[in-house]
C-alpha cells in the first residue's frame, strides 16, 4: 500500500474545527459588547502578531463599500505562510491549486479557476508564468497568475476583492487580488532592519535547504522622504513518488490483444504485407513472442462493451495507458526583492516609486519505470502483439487484476529546466488640490519571462518481458506493478535505432525546447476625486493597458533528433544511474531499485550540446498576441448616514472598455529545403470589441456593528494569451488537427452578491454571504467533422500525408459557447477568545465554509456547425466544498497555530479520453501548523510544519469509475528559523 494520511486524523481535526465553530458564536452572545472605540476597524493597529495582522485585515474589510478580504503582514518581513497562494486558503471562497511538489501555486475564487483571476501588483496588473510536469498542464501561457514565482517576504498585504466597482479595470469574474509591497513611510520607526534566517526540511528529499530574507527601511527625518528595500532568498531539493496512469484507454482503443492459440488472427487494422514484416503467425503474436493469451482472459476483455458501442469487443474494459511508477526530483532557487522611494512632503502629497523583481529557477528530473505496450497501437507493435494470460472487471469495466506476456518495459527520464522571472517598475501618485479635489494615478511597467531552457526525454526498452502484472485487488486507488524482468540491470533494457518492422528500442526527444514565453504589460493611469460634500464624492477617470504576448521555441534539425547505436565499446551500463529508495517511500509493490539513462552521461556520449537549431524558417513556433485597453469610469461614492439617522453607503457607476487585439503566428508548411522539412508561413488577424460595465455596491448598518452588503455587475474575463494566436496544427496523415481562434470574445457575466456581517466584538466576526453568476458565454475546445477544403488552409499542409482536400477532418478548435448559472455560499467566523479570562483569553479561531453549484452546458462534438455531442456539469475547476480552519494561541512571548484546509473534488477536464466524461481531482486535506517564541523583543525563533497529515494528490478519470491517473506523496516540510529586528 502507499503511504497515506490517516481518516481518523483528518475526522478528528474537522470535527474540532466544527464543534467549535457552532458552540463559540453560542458563548460570545453571552459576553457583553466591548466598547467599539476600541474596535480594531476604528483604532490604530501596530501590527506584532498574528492577532494584530487578523485585526488589521479585519478593519480594512468593514470599511470597503466592495466584498473584500485581506491579509496583513505578521511583522515585517514576515508572511503569515510560506506560500502566497497558500496564505490565501484561509479567505473564505478561494481553493489553493497545487502544482509539482506540492507548492500551492495558483487560486480558484467562487469555483472559478486561475484564468478568471487578475493579479496587480503595487497596483498594477501582472502576469506570472511558471512550467511544470505534464499531469499539471506542463506549463503557464495564457493569463492565469502562478503565485510561486515569487518569496513571501517581499509583500506586506494582499487583498481579495470578490466584487467589483467601476473604478477597478475589468477582467475578473472571480477575484480581483491586490499584493502591495511594504513602503517605507507607513513604518512606526523612522529605521527599521529585519532579518530571518530559516532551514527548511523535507521529509522525501532528506535535505536541509536554507531560507532567508532582509529588510531595511529609512525615513530621513522632516524631509518627507524614505527609503526602503527588501531581498528574500530561498533554495529548496523537493522529491516527488508515486503512480502515473496518464491516461485509461478502453482495451479496443489500440486493437485489443493477441488472440490465443486456435483462435482467429487479431489483425488490428494490418494488411498481409504488414503481418509478415511484424512476425504475425498462427503461432506467434510477433517475431520471437509467442501467442499464450489464455481463451478465457481474452474472451472476457471481448465480452465488455459499452452502452455507446454495443457492438465493438472491448469498449467496456479499462486499461491504465503507462502504469508506472514515478520518482521526480526538483532543485528549487528562488530570489526575489523590492525597492521603494517614497517622498511626502506634506500631507497632501504621496509619491512612491516601486520597483519589484524576482527570479524563480527549476531543475525537474523525472524517473518513471513503465509498461508501454497498451499505449501503442500494431504499428509499433504495442498492444495487438501483447498477450493476456488472466484478467478480472469491476462492474464498471475497471481493471482490477491483469497478467500479461509480450509487454514492453520502459524506464523513462525527464530533464525540465526552466527559469521564470518578473520584473516591474512603476510611479504612483496622489495629490490633494484643495479641500474638495483630488488626483491620483500611476504609470508603470512589467514583464514576465517564462524560458524553458531544456525539457530532454530519455528511454531505454525491454522488449517482449513476460509476467508484466497489474494488481489493484487489495481495494487501494493505486496498483501494485510486476514487471517480469530485473529493472535494476541496465542489460534488460536496449538503446538503439527503431527496427524497420516498427520495435522501437529506445531514444530521446526535445519535447519543444528551448522555448520561450515573454509578456510585456504597460498601465498608465489617472484619477480625479472631487467632494462634493461629507455625504457624497464623485470619482472619475481612464486608463490605458498595453499587454504584448510572445511566445517562441527552436526545432532541432532533423539530421540531429536521429536515434543513433550506442558508439563502439560503449555499454548501457556506463551511460546509466540507478533509481532508489522508492519502494520505501511509496510502497505497493514499487521495485527498490530501477536503471535509467543519465541523461549528463547521455549528452556527453551523443554530442547533445552539438544539436543545431533553427526559427521560423523551419517550422519553429513563433506567435504574439498584442492587446490594447482603453478605458473610462465614472463612479458615485455615498454615505447617507446624517441624512437617515443610520449608515448606508457604498458606490454606484459605469465603466466603459474598449479592447483591440492582433494576434499573429506562423503555419506550418511542407519544405525540401530546409532542415525540418518545414517552414513557417505567416498570419495575422485582428479582432476587437467594447462594453459597458455598470456595477454597485451598497452597505447598509441598521444597528451598530451589523452590515448587510449587496452588489450588482457586469463583468467580463478575456481569453487566455495562449488561444488567441492564429496557429494551425494538421496531421495529413490521420485527419486530425488543432486550430487556434483569435476571434473569440470575453467571458461576459451578470453577478449579484449579498452578505451580513456581525462584528459583535473587537476583532471578531460572523458572516455568510449568497453570490450569483449568470456566465452568459464560456470558452471551450469543440471537435468538430470539418471538410479540409472548408478551413481556409493551405494546400501544402497535406504534402507528406494521405489525405485529399475534400476529405473530412476531426478539428479541434476553442469556441464561444453556451454558459451557465453559477451560485454558492459562504460562512465565516473570525472569534478571538477574548471573553474567556486568563490563559483561554489567548486562544482564537477562524473557520469558513464555501459551497458552490454551476450548472455549464458543454458541447463536446460537433458537424458543419451544429452540436451533436452535449452535457451539462460543473465548471472545469469548481470544488463544491471549500473548507479551512486555523484554531491559534498568542501571547507576548509565545505564538502557535494550527490551520486545516479542506477541498472537494473538481474537474480538471472535458470531455476526456474516449469512453470516459472527464478528468477529475479527488477531495483533499491539508493541515499545517506554526508557532514562534518571543526570546527578546528583537529576537523571535521560528518553527512551522506543512502537511503534517502526509495527504497525497489523486488526480482521477470518468465520474463513475474514477480510474487513478495520477497519485504521489510529497511528504511532510519542517522549517526551523530565527527573525532579528532593530
Amino acid at each position: 500500500m502507499p503511504v497515506r494520511s490517516a481518516f481518523a486524523r483528518r475526522s478528528s481535526a474537522l470535527a474540532i474545527a466544527s464543534t467549535l465553530l457552532v458552540a463559540l458564536p453560542a458563548m460570545a452572545q453571552e459576553q457583553p459588547v466591548a466598547d467599539q472605540a476600541a474596535d480594531p476597524a476604528t483604532a490604530d493597529i501596530v501590527v506584532t502578531g498574528f492577532r494584530a495582522s487578523l485585526n488589521s485585515a479585519l478593519g480594512m474589510k468593514r470599511n470597503e463599500a466592495a466584498a473584500v478580504d485581506s491579509i496583513v503582514a505578521e511583522d515585517i518581513g514576515k508572511f503569515p505562510d510560506s506560500n502566497l497562494a497558500e496564505s490565501m486558503q484561509r479567505v473564505p471562497g478561494i481553493a489553493l491549486a497545487r502544482g509539482d511538489g506540492g507548492e500551492g501555486r495558483n487560486i480558484s475564487v467562487r469555483g472559478l479557476g486561475a484564468g478568471f483571476t487578475r493579479v496587480r501588483i503595487n497596483g498594477m496588473e501582472g502576469t506570472a508564468q511558471t512550467g511544470s510536469s505534464d499531469i499539471y498542464g506542463a506549463g503557464n501561457n495564457g493569463r492565469s497568475f502562478d503565485f510561486n514565482v515569487f518569496p513571501t517576504e517581499i509583500f506586506s498585504a494582499l487583498s481579495v476583492r470578490k466584487t467589483t466597482s467601476a473604478d477597478i479595470e475589468e477582467g475578473s469574474l472571480g477575484a480581483t487580488v491586490d499584493l502591495s509591497a511594504p513602503k517605507p513611510m507607513d513604518q512606526k520607526e523612522d529605521f527599521v532592519l529585519a532579518a530571518t534566517a530559516r532551514g527548511v526540511y523535507n521529509e522525501l528529499s532528506k535535505k536541509v535547504d536554507p531560507r532567508a530574507s532582509l529588510l531595511i527601511s529609512k525615513k530621513f527625518g522632516d524631509s518627507g522622504f524614505g527609503i526602503l528595500g527588501s531581498v528574500a532568498y530561498q533554495k529548496r531539493h523537493l522529491r516527488e513518488v508515486g503512480y502515473s496512469a496518464v491516461d485509461i484507454l478502453s482495451a479496443n482503443a489500440n486493437g485489443g490483444f493477441c488472440s490465443p492459440l486456435g483462435a482467429p488472427i487479431n489483425t488490428a487494422g494490418q494488411n498481409a504485407t504488414q503481418l509478415a514484416a511484424r512476425g504475425v503467425t498462427a503461432a506467434n503474436c510477433s517475431t520471437n513472442n509467442p501467442r499464450t493469451s489464455t481463451a478465457a482472459a481474452y474472451q472476457a476483455i471481448q465480452d465488455l462493451r459499452r452502452d455507446d458501442l454495443p457492438g465493438t469487443p472491448g469498449s467496456g474494459a479499462f486499461l491504465p495507458r503507462l502504469p508506472r511508477y514515478l520518482n521526480s526530483q526538483q532543485n528549487q532557487e528562488r530570489i526575489g526583492g523590492s525597492l521603494t522611494l517614497q517622498f511626502q512632503p506634506d500631507d497632501a502629497t504621496d509619491i512612491s516609486v516601486d520597483f519589484l523583481y524576482s527570479r524563480f529557477e527549476v531543475t525537474r528530473r523525472d524517473n518513471y519505470i513503465a509498461a508501454i505496450s497498451f499505449a501503442r497501437n500494431a504499428s509499433n507493435l504495442g498492444q495487438p502483439m501483447t498477450s493476456v494470460r488472466d484478467i478480472e472487471f469491476d462492474d464498471n469495466g475497471s481493471l482490477l487484476y491483469g497478467l500479461f506476456n509480450g509487454v514492453d518495459v520502459r524506464s523513462e527520464g525527464l530533464v525540465d529546466h526552466f527559469v521564470s522571472t518578473f520584473k516591474q517598475a512603476n510611479v504612483n501618485f496622489k495629490r490633494q488640490l484643495n479641500d474638495s479635489l483630488e488626483v491620483s494615478g500611476i504609470v508603470g511597467f512589467n514583464q514576465s519571462v517564462w524560458d524553458g531552457k531544456k525539457r530532454l526525454q530519455t528511454f531505454m526498452d525491454a522488449i517482449d518481458t513476460n509476467g508484466f502484472s497489474i494488481d489493484f485487488r487489495d481495494g487501494g486507488s493505486t496498483p501494485k506493478l510486476g514487471f517480469g524482468v530485473d529493472v535494476s540491470n541496465p542489460n534488460s533494457f536496449n538503446y538503439a535505432p527503431t527496427l524497420s518492422n516498427g520495435t522501437v528500442l529506445g531514444g530521446f526527444s526535445f519535447q519543444g525546447k528551448p522555448s520561450k514565453n515573454t509578456t510585456d504589460n504597460m498601465t498608465a493611469e489617472t484619477n480625479l476625486k472631487w467632494t462634493v460634500s461629507d455625504a457624497f464624492s464623485i470619482r472619475a477617470g481612464a486608463q490605458y493597458r498595453r499587454s504584448n504576448f510572445l511566445s517562441t521555441f527552436l526545432r532541432p534539425y532533423n539530421a540531429d533528433t536521429v536515434v543513433r547505436a550506442l558508439p563502439a565499446g560503449t555499454t548501457l551500463a556506463a551511460i546509466t544511474t540507478i533509481i532508489n529508495g522508492v519502494d520505501k517511500l511509496w510502497g505497493n509493490g514499487a521495485p527498490s531499485s530501477w536503471a535509467a539513462i543519465d541523461p549528463d552521461k547521455w549528452a556527453s556520449t551523443f554530442g547533445f550540446d552539438d544539436v543545431r537549431y533553427c526559427g521560423v524558417e523551419c517550422g519553429a513556433g513563433r506567435s504574439r498576441v498584442v492587446e490594447e485597453v482603453s478605458s473610462g469610469y465614472l463612479m458615485a461614492n455615498f454615505d447617507l448616514e446624517e441624512a437617515l439617522g443610520f449608515s448606508i453607503r457604498g458606490d454606484a457607476g459605469v465603466r466603459y472598455v474598449k479592447t483591440d487585439m492582433v494576434g499573429s503566428g506562423y503555419i506550418n508548411i511542407a519544405s525540401a529545403s530546409s532542415p525540418t522539412g518545414l517552414a513557417g508561413q505567416y498570419k495575422a488577424v485582428r479582432n476587437s470589441y467594447d462594453d459597458w460595465l455598470p456595477s454597485a455596491n451598497i452597505v447598509i448598518e441598521p444597528i451598530d456593528n451589523l452590515l448587510v452588503r449587496f452588489s450588482g455587475a457586469k463583468v467580463l474575463s478575456r481569453p487566455e494569451l495562449g488561444v488567441l494566436t492564429p496557429t494551425v496544427t494538421i496531421n495529413p496523415t490521420t485527419r486530425v488537427g488543432s486550430i487556434s481562434n483569435p476571434l473569440l470574445s470575453p467571458i461576459r457575466a451578470n453577478t449579484f452578491d449579498a452578505a451580513i456581517e456581525w462584528y459583535f466584538r473587537p476583532g471578531s466576526l460572523l458572516s455568510a454571504a449568497f453570490f450569483y453568476k449568470d456566465i452568459k458565454s464560456y470558452i471551450q475546445n469543440v471537435n468538430s467533422q470539418i471538410n479540409f477544403n472548408e478551413l481556409g488552409l493551405p494546400d501544402a499542409l497535406l504534402i507528406g500525408g494521405t489525405a485529399v482536400a475534400t476529405d473530412p477532418f476531426t478539428i479541434s478548435q476553442p469556441f464561444n459557447t453556451p454558459g451557465g448559472k453559477l451560485k454558492g455560499i459562504e460562512i465565516n467566523a473570525q472569534i478571538p477568545f477574548t471573553f474567556f479570562d486568563g490563559f483561554l483569553s489567548n486562544f482564537g479561531l477562524l473557520a469558513n465554509y464555501t459551497h458552490v453549484t454551476s450548472k455549464i452546458n458543454y458541447i463536446l462534438a460537433s458537424a458543419g456547425g451544429v452540436p451533436t455531442v452535449t452535457t451539462t456539469a460543473d465548471l472545469v475547476g469548481l470544488s463544491p466544498n471549500t473548507a479551512s480552519a486555523t484554531l491559534y494561541y498568542e501571547d507576548d512571548k509565545f505564538s502557535i497555530r494550527t490551520t486545516g484546509n479542506f477541498r472537494d473534488q473538481f474537474i480538471r477536464g472535458i470531455p476526456a479520453s474516449p469512453g470516459s466524461d472527464l478528468q477529475g481531482n479527488a477531495k483533499t486535506f491539508y493541515m499545517d501548523a506554526s508557532a514562534s517564541y518571543n526570546v527578546t523583543d528583537r529576537l523571535k525563533v521560528i518553527l512551522e510544519a506543512t502537511n503534517l497529515t502526509d495527504e497525497q494528490n489523486r488526480l482521477y478519470i470518468d465520474s463513475t469509475r474514477q480510474d487513478t491517473l495520477f497519485e504521489t506523496r510529497i511528504g511532510r516540510t519542517f522549517t526551523f528559523g530565527v527573525t532579528y529586528r532593530m
